[in-house]
């Protein structure tokens, strides 16, 4: 996670500010599933300074929003791991999308892939979804 964030590896990032970055899961529960990260280093929620909490959440809103608007997603599962099942040690949000009968059940957490290419077109999509947000 602090080598997408830093830029060292390459992600399909939907947005970005000097506090935030966005990007696609390469691993997604469902096709479109964001995850929201600081930028500056943070281990868990814990640690998270009350100065970005609010920019975090107002940030999965938007995206919450951009996914339902682009992919038809009819909801989604909001979610971050604290320390345990916390895959990488940089706290991270989870934006999933969600339709009806989508087979998601409490806690498991299935995971799909993306076609060559595909994961940059639905990142391009979310990204331009999150654009026309702004005023």
């Amino acid at each position: 996670m602090c080598k997408i964030v830093r830029g060292e590896i390459d992600a399909a990032v939907v947005a970005r500010d000097e506090q935030l970055v966005a990007f696609l899961d390469h691993r997604p529960v469902f096709k479109g599933h964001v995850l929201i990260s600081p930028v500056q280093h943070v281990d868990t929620l814990l640690d998270l300074p009350p100065e970005l909490m609010q920019p975090l959440l107002t940030l999965a809103q938007r995206v919450a929003a951009a996914i339902g608007d682009t992919l038809g997603a009819q909801g989604t599962f909001v979610a971050m791991n604290n320390i345990v099942s916390q895959s990488v040690p940089h706290m991270h949000l989870h934006v999933v999308p969600r339709t009806k009968g989508d087979g998601l059940r409490g806690f498991f957490w299935p995971r799909t892939s993306y076609a060559d290419g595909e994961i940059d077109e639905y990142a391009l999509r979310i990204s331009q979804a999150l654009q026309r947000q702004l005023p």
